[in-house]
């Protein structure tokens, strides 16, 4: 054990979780690179949970934090901050909410929140449906409607969860029917479970689960499930913290794979619009965003150096077509990995859109999870130079492809030459 590996554990909880047998200190980024202390170079596929969206050191986004910090970092919203109401105004715009209002947190943990809130507040009830394999971050509400058993440390909650079928394709009950059939079962299950509770406030969803292992319904299911909640007045709360800002390639937000009836009541996001920089938030229509009938304020949501960053970030992501770049360099590198997986006895599938990426590990010639093999492949990446990160409902047995949008097919084909040796290494 390090030094540094050794004060952290005499200093830090013991859940806090380290990646890697040897635990890394990363201390420098550049584009789709970072270093350890040891002077490793790696190819980043992981991007800091997702949140180094475009790239690491990206000059316009240190050039606009280091202008903001010298003339003011933080003054709270109590006052007027011009850099958050254009952030706003554009994320507003990008939502396709009408009448979008937006406020700003420091995580997506605290969007999902704050999400909750308006929801439970403009419903009054605190019902709330999630899907299964659902993770929504660490507070207590959040963990509260996470479906996720490895990331639920309680079960005390202010909520009443009720789970629904459909977010995971390829397992559960209705996995053997086709797309068309597995929607109309979904939607059936939703319509029993709803005759059976008191009416909820909202449907909190991940268009594509991201600690779930990058799981996902078709196209369509939520959709279909809005048909249903409309009729109800029940909200439908679009959790984009993992799949905002064009990571999924075809569409800006992965709630537009199920647009056919209209856009969500409330979007929440966080993590790649600050390019690593400490932002989350919630869109909302006006009604609902206005609906609180007491004070609320963010001391550190829509600080000036924050949103600064967001805002050349999201500007460099728009103009330089990094949506586009996901779906032509994503949709190269999971066709590489397919290939490679249909290879790998104990590959049981690589799925995802874009630069969002799964491959879930199985004992060879079974179903069942193989998270010895995630974690083996894990560290065997790493030997080769490539970071990447794991998850999975299913006891951790998926591993996680999420590197910045700015991504090249050199790199691409070099972090999948990469995966392929580690791959092949647990057969």
């Amino acid at each position: 054990m390090n030094e540094l590996h050794a004060r952290h554990r005499n200093v830090l909880p013991d859940w806090l979780a380290l990646y890697y047998e040897d635990p890394l200190e990363i201390t420098h980024g550049e584009g789709r690179h970072v270093w350890d202390a040891d002077g490793n170079r790696y190819l980043d596929f992981f991007g800091g949970i997702l949140t180094t969206m475009t790239a690491h050191a990206l000059p316009e986004v240190t050039k606009a934090v280091s202008e903001q910090a010298g003339r003011i970092i933080h003054s709270s919203t109590l006052y007027l901050n011009r850099p958050m109401v254009e952030l706003a105004e554009r994320i507003a715009k990008l939502s396709a909410i009408p009448d979008a209002r937006v406020f700003f947190t420091t995580s997506g943990t605290e969007a999902n929140d704050t999400a909750l809130l308006l929801a439970t507040a403009y419903r009054r009830s605190n019902t709330i449906l999630a899907m299964r394999n659902s993770y929504h971050g660490r507070s207590f509400s959040a963990v509260g409607i996470t479906g996720n058993r490895g990331w639920s440390p309680t079960s005390l909650s202010p909520l009443q969860t009720l789970y629904v079928h459909g977010g995971v394709r390829t397992r559960g009950p209705f996995a053997h029917l086709g797309d068309d059939d597995f929607i109309a079962a979904c939607v059936e299950d939703l319509k029993d479970l709803l005759g059976h509770t008191r009416p909820p406030a909202a449907l909190i969803a991940e268009p594509i689960q991201g600690v779930g292992g990058f799981t996902s319904p078709p196209d369509g299911l939520y959709a279909a499930f809005r048909e249903v909640l409309q009729e109800r007045g029940i909200l439908w709360i679009a959790d984009e913290v993992q799949t905002g800002w064009g990571r999924t390639g075809e569409h800006f937000w992965g709630w537009q794979a199920h647009a056919g009836s209209g856009p969500p009541d409330l979007v929440t996001f966080a993590k790649g619009i600050g390019n690593g920089m400490s932002i989350g938030g919630v869109v909302a229509r006006a009604e609902i965003m206005n609906c609180l009938d007491a004070n609320s304020i963010s001391t550190f949501g829509g600080t000036q150096v924050t949103m600064a960053a967001g805002l050349a970030n999201l500007g460099y992501l728009l103009e330089h077509d990094l949506q586009g770049n996901a779906r032509r360099v994503g949709g190269l590198l999971i066709e590489r990995l397919r290939a490679v997986g249909a290879q790998v006895p104990g590959v049981r599938e690589v799925r995802g859109r874009g630069l969002m990426i799964g491959v879930e590990l199985v004992r060879p010639g079974t179903d069942e999870a193989d998270p010895q093999a995630a974690s083996a492949v894990l560290e065997a990446a790493r030997e080769g130079g490539l970071l990447i990160g794991k998850g999975g409902g299913h006891n951790t047995s998926a591993l996680r492809i999420a590197p910045p949008l700015s991504l090249t097919v050199a790199e691409a084909d070099e972090g999948a030459a990469i995966l392929e040796r580690a791959l092949r290494s647990i057969r």
